[in-house]
């Protein structure tokens, strides 16, 4: 009864861990799915500091006439940054914290998107900023209470391998941005 006892433990220790497991490559997946997304949509808003690209946006994006262009640049910027801080900083472990943090400023952007888009009666719009929030959120907590991330030194491979998803959110979501804005030949 005893080694049953204790091969039933184990078995309830390794549940917990697969759980915890799962979790985790789920808050990854996401932290990276909604970093890209973020990086890419906040550089496109960025690249509206240009007037010429901003004259042309509400063509487009129709909200986008409805607010001024130091706005657009700044919430771009916050989007920008708060996509890269969803994954930078989980990855090198430098400053973790930073990552429940980004998720809960990309929230709040997108509860303010959401109230944006019921004023203006954009209702097509609302599910969007809805589930982008609601997963920022879901993001948030789990970083910061269920499977948080631990602070360490910085290591020569945690260095590369951030390196090397900075290099492919800007091969894969920056440059085609900016070409695909500014029509520019490479």
């Amino acid at each position: 009864m005893n080694s049953q006892t204790s091969l039933d433990q184990l078995a309830v220790t390794n549940q917990r861990r697969e759980l915890r497991v799962t979790l985790n490559g789920v808050l990854w997946a996401l932290q990276i799915l909604w970093g890209f997304f973020f990086a890419g949509n906040g550089f496109g808003k960025v690249l509206l500091a240009d007037a010429d690209l901003y004259a042309q946006a509400p063509q487009s994006v129709a909200w986008f006439a409805a607010v001024p262009q130091p706005l657009i640049f700044f919430i771009g910027v916050c989007e920008l940054l708060g996509g890269l801080g969803l994954i930078l900083p989980a990855i090198t472990r430098v400053r973790p914290r930073l990552t429940p943090l980004a998720a809960a400023g990309l929230t709040v952007t997108m509860v303010l998107a959401t109230c944006f888009h019921l004023l203006r009666g954009e209702y097509a719009l609302v599910p969007v900023n809805l589930v982008l929030g609601g997963v920022a959120a879901f993001i948030a907590v789990g970083r910061s209470r269920r499977r948080p991330i631990t602070a360490a030194p910085l290591t020569r491979r945690r260095a590369l391998t951030a390196l090397a998803v900075l290099l492919v959110v800007v091969l894969t979501m920056i440059v085609p941005t900016w070409y695909s804005m500014t029509n520019a030949q490479l």
